[in-house]
């Protein structure tokens, strides 16, 4: 090998080396270890600091989450949508104004009551149950432990040239700044973009910013999503997340028959049963069934 070759694949060595210290610089450690696991902290998307956030619960009916039945013993209350959210297009709007009414009559409860997928950007308010991250080299998996609910994130730099719909979309992520951020296209309109059904058309595009704070003991996502036929104009939201971890973090929310909870990692296997339980006006949630491929 000549001197010129031999210094040329020095250089290349070089820069390989030095690209792959970068990413792993760049690259948030959200699982150290299999044991773990991040618990959402809220049920509905949070505001932005600033600028058009994302719809929340109607204030003039207060909602009673079950973490606040566990808490107080009140009677939980359906999650109704704020229908004076300046970023619906009217026919959103009208859709979120039917909804409210079922939800008041106890004629529906969440997709997850009836072992749905929840979609894009839904996926980040799983609750009671830690999401689990398994991060390689091509993929990133978060795993809801619920019921074993999956998200791909591909680490491929682009979007595949025919997106076709699916639950969660296509997530193409990439690392920076010590953040996984996330673009997503291609999420099935059959999937709401929040508990409260807030619907959107197949424009809907979602970029999550995950990152760890708090010395790695929180999680947190700021998400910014678009959806012209859906909203007037884009919007911004939050949710966070608290470690656990045996040992260091343990789950603090006690099992019970309304939590369903597990000690602190490692994740568990676990599978989604329909629910035939009545919570509102005698009404249960719907099993699902198909005959021919969704998809």
């Amino acid at each position: 090998m000549s001197l010129l070759s031999r210094c040329l694949l020095s250089a290349a060595v070089s820069i390989v080396v030095s690209a792959a210290q970068a990413a792993s610089q760049d690259m948030p450690q959200f699982a150290p270890n299999p044991a773990v696991g991040w618990i959402a902290l809220y049920n509905e998307f949070q505001a932005p600091p600033s600028g058009a956030g994302p719809v929340r619960q109607d204030p003039a009916r207060p909602r009673v989450t079950n973490d606040d039945f566990r808490r107080t013993g009140q009677q939980p209350t359906p999650a109704l949508a704020d229908l004076n959210s300046p970023i619906l297009q009217p026919w959103a709007r009208e859709e979120l104004r039917k909804h409210n009414e079922l939800a008041r009559s106890g004629e529906v409860l969440g997709r997850g009551a009836s072992c749905l997928p929840v979609g894009v950007p839904q996926f980040d308010l799983h609750v009671i149950h830690p999401i689990f991250f398994i991060q390689s080299p091509r993929e990133v998996l978060m795993v809801w432990q619920g019921d074993h609910d999956v998200r791909h994130i591909y680490l491929t730099g682009k979007h595949s040239q025919n997106v076709k719909p699916s639950w969660s979309g296509e997530s193409i992520g990439h690392y920076e700044n010590n953040e996984l951020i996330v673009d997503t296209i291609g999420i099935t309109t059959q999937a709401p973009v929040d508990s409260y059904a807030t619907p959107h058309t197949d424009k809907l595009h979602v970029i999550e910013h995950f990152r760890m704070t708090d010395g790695g003991n929180r999680l947190e996502v700021r998400i910014h999503v678009e959806d012209p036929g859906a909203f007037t104009m884009p919007w911004e939201a939050v949710e966070r997340y608290r470690r656990v971890e045996p040992g260091r973090a343990e789950n603090n929310v006690p099992f019970s028959p309304v939590s369903s909870s597990t000690v602190a990692g490692p994740m568990i296997e676990a599978s989604c049963a329909e629910n035939p339980f009545s919570y509102f006006a005698g009404q249960s949630a719907s099993i699902p069934h198909t005959d021919k491929p969704e998809f």
